[in-house]
């Protein structure tokens, strides 16, 4: 896809499967924590039972605020969440999770999200693996692939705890009653003075607007397209002097502080670029991350599409390119 072919890394497929992939469970997040946390301590294999560990323990601490699963899902005797429920007091009071909820995580995840946690929809999967799964029952051992090490030890592993933390966040939001429906109706906002993304009716705070964003843009500035490092400002693309113009498109509606037009960018560069309109590049930039924000099953579409059907657009990826062009045109 457009999204990995600009930046083909190993950092980008985990995006990929981190940002892209559907979720009918958060099982996919804790997998990911637990596997960053394995190869940030350098580590190049682990027992089925180590890594079983730290996952079932980030999914009992998300579970005591938010639905780690939609409120409607029937959660049966044999379904890892239910154990989780039942093994979440004594496991919260422990500060590790208990020995039957460690073996039940291990008996579930071969069978379950480590054989979809490189698989996109259509049965496509993402271009590097991240580990592999040897040996049987209490024997199995993951190995953790050099392209996972590599991402963990990098600048950039940070940021991509960062997203994973968001995307988690934003998913536990639109799982929860009340929430979640105002998720999937109208979308979220951004809060600019907290630097947060919000649900639009009730304000609560969901996620960082670099965090839920900036993995689209693979963490880099979108005006100099350097890595993010040092300060980072949220910048906005299409600045506010345009509206003292007269457009074709009108300004009435068309919320700068949205989404749409918020990216993250380097402070320097966000200062230097001040209130001139955005370049062709930096348009184009803007495009492509739009459009990959629409091909995900994220929470965040919903907002995007909501923004262009109110200009006359069907709501698809490549309307933004049309769109973006037409506002840089006037």
């Amino acid at each position: 896809m457009d999204y990995y072919t600009s930046h083909p890394t190993p950092a980008t497929a985990w995006r990929l499967a981190v940002l892209m992939g559907a979720n009918s469970r958060t099982y996919k997040f804790a997998l990911a924590d637990a596997l960053l946390e394995h190869a940030t301590a350098g580590r190049e294999d682990v027992t089925l039972l180590e890594l079983a560990d730290p996952y079932a323990m980030r999914l009992v601490e998300h579970a005591q605020h938010l639905p780690q699963a939609p409120l409607a899902t029937e959660l049966g005797d044999q379904d890892f969440l239910q154990v989780a429920d039942e093994e979440s007091k004594a496991s919260l009071a422990a500060g590790r999770p208990t020995e039957r909820l460690v073996a039940a995580a291990a008996r579930s995840m071969p069978g379950m999200v480590m054989q979809k946690f490189h698989n996109l929809n259509g049965g496509v999967q993402v271009p590097h693996g991240f580990y592999e799964i040897r040996g049987r029952g209490k024997q199995r051992l993951v190995v953790l692939s050099p392209d996972l090490l590599r991402i963990a030890s990098e600048p950039g592993a940070r940021a991509l705890r960062g997203e994973l933390d968001a995307r988690w966040s934003i998913v536990e939001n639109s799982f929860a009653s009340g929430i979640g429906a105002s998720l999937i109706n109208e979308g979220v906002v951004a809060d600019l003075g907290r630097d947060v993304i919000t649900d639009k009716l009730r304000r609560r705070s969901l996620a960082g607007v670099r965090e839920a964003v900036g993995g689209f843009l693979y963490d880099r500035c979108i005006i100099c397209n350097m890595a993010l490092d040092g300060d980072v400002a949220i910048d906005h693309v299409f600045p506010f002097s345009l509206m003292s113009r007269r457009m074709p498109l009108g300004w009435e509606g068309l919320d700068l502080d949205s989404i749409w037009n918020l990216a993250p960018a380097h402070a320097g560069c966000n200062g230097a670029k001040s209130n001139r309109p955005p370049s062709s590049e930096e348009v184009h930039r803007l495009a492509d991350r739009n459009a990959a924000i629409m091909l995900s099953p994220h929470p965040l579409k919903r907002t995007l599409e909501r923004t262009l059907r109110a200009r006359g657009y069907a709501g698809g990826p490549n309307d933004w390119y049309r769109f973006l062009q037409r506002v840089l045109r006037v």
